[in-house]
């Protein structure tokens, strides 16, 4: 009866561990497809998007929307940059049709001054100092992206940090495919934590 006894013992713990082992195989299975199809973390680095967003941020990603919608105006997202391989963070500033102009601290599309309320202050606070925000970024259309129409499947995307951003305006257009999916939330610093507002026009 004892061994009995045991052989039940052991024939429990075997399928307790098995058990286990299903459980987290499913975690992790969930965990790839939550990352490679829903959602996905992005870890800001450089000064670009200042002051909206900061180096070490850690953001999630929603990549499933623009499966069923198109980028808009003043929405943040993470696109691919295959030329230097590594991700890029911009907001979105002209989409499919749209001809963008970019003179010192001044955006036009489709011939309409723009305003931006998400640099807002920091454009002020430039002006109060008798400086432009822009002042060490390139204008646009220039002598890298001469085109000023955004051409259909792409999207035009700058940095908040005009002076300071690897942009459209240096790299071109960015394609649909490149695209990653729209920061939606800042998950860490705690204190920090939020969702990302997106501005329209």
């Amino acid at each position: 009866m004892a061994h009995a006894s045991g052989s039940g013992k052991q024939g429990g713990a075997y399928k307790e561990i098995v058990e286990w082992i299903k459980a987290l195989v499913i975690a992790v299975v969930l965990v790839f497809l939550i990352r490679q199809f829903l959602f996905s973390p992005f870890i800001v680095d450089g000064p670009s998007m200042q002051p909206n967003f900061e180096t070490g941020e850690r953001l999630i990603v929603n990549k499933i929307l623009y499966t069923f919608s198109e980028p808009k105006f003043g929405e943040v997202v993470v696109f691919d940059v295959p030329e230097q391989g590594r991700k890029f963070i911009k907001r979105v500033i002209g989409v499919p049709g749209d001809s963008i102009k970019v003179e010192g601290d001044d955006l036009y599309i489709n011939d309409k001054k723009i305003e931006e309320p998400y640099i807002k202050e920091a454009i002020e606070k430039a002006h109060a100092n008798g400086e432009l925000y822009n002042g060490g970024g390139p204008n646009f259309p220039n002598a890298d992206v001469p085109e000023m129409t955004v051409p259909e499947g792409m999207i035009f995307a700058l940095g908040d940090n005009r002076s300071d951003s690897t942009d459209s305006r240096v790299i071109g257009f960015v394609t649909d495919k490149e695209i990653v999916g729209r920061a939606d939330i800042i998950f860490w610093p705690l204190d920090k934590l939020e969702f990302i507002k997106h501005w329209t026009k």
